[in-house]
């Protein structure tokens, strides 16, 4: 079945304190977004990326791209006024019934193992939401003061949030919510079904600059 991943990458760096989208930051001398958009072309030959950016950093997004892909397997298109709309824009661009994985750009370090995880679960019953669970004790905030909860029972939700053409394209026609924190809310919503596969301890998202440092480890340790 046709593959597309829809990588979005129109942060703007606020907590990174950067001058430049934390996409965009160098990690052992490539940026960020690079070893996000390899793994993804890795991971099969007849995949297709739509890279979603600020429209101030397509310019930016397509050096990247002339400087190490095959530019015929990606298309950038322009991001929205929120994740919502930005995945929207990207979903405009998936031409015919395929699998679709929506991808955090600043998640550079996911492995093709979980991509591929991802599919065959997608294929097979429609959705796919790569998760890990809770190592920490968690708190429920109430209206009275707080709550303890069974952490056992708390998953970490990550991506590439996985997805039938049938189901995400027709969910992203529904009126936005402040409550679409992903594109597993959004489906939700729509009243289907999630399911859950198995994420990975090192597919972190990239937000501030202690996890540069992490993921520069991370790089370093697979090299050895």
């Amino acid at each position: 079945m046709k593959k597309y991943a829809i990588i979005v990458a129109g942060g703007s760096g606020t907590r990174m304190g950067a001058s430049l989208p934390k996409q965009f930051l160098l990690l052992h001398d490539k940026p960020v977004l690079y070893y996000t958009l390899q793994t993804f072309l890795q991971a099969y030959d007849d995949l297709e990326l739509i890279l979603v950016l600020p429209v101030e950093y397509t310019d930016m997004g397509q050096e990247i791209i002339d400087a190490w892909f095959d530019k015929e397997r990606i298309r950038i298109t322009a991001g929205g006024d929120s994740r919502f709309q930005s995945v929207k824009n990207g979903l405009a661009l998936v031409e015919e019934e395929s699998v679709v994985f929506v991808h955090d750009g600043v998640r550079c370090l996911l492995s093709t193992a979980l991509i591929h995880r991802c599919y065959e679960t997608a294929v097979s019953s429609g959705t796919a939401i790569p998760v890990i669970p809770s190592k920490d004790s968690i708190r429920l905030l109430t209206e009275e003061g707080n709550n303890a909860l069974d952490r056992n029972l708390v998953m970490q939700v990550q991506t590439p949030q996985t997805f039938h053409s049938k189901i995400i394209l027709p969910a992203f026609q529904i009126d936005y919510k402040d409550k679409f924190t992903d594109e597993a809310t959004v489906v939700e919503a729509y009243g289907i079904k999630l399911n859950l596969v198995e994420g990975e301890e090192e597919n972190i998202k990239i937000t501030r600059p202690l996890d540069l440092v992490l993921a520069a480890e991370i790089l370093s340790a697979r090299k050895q």
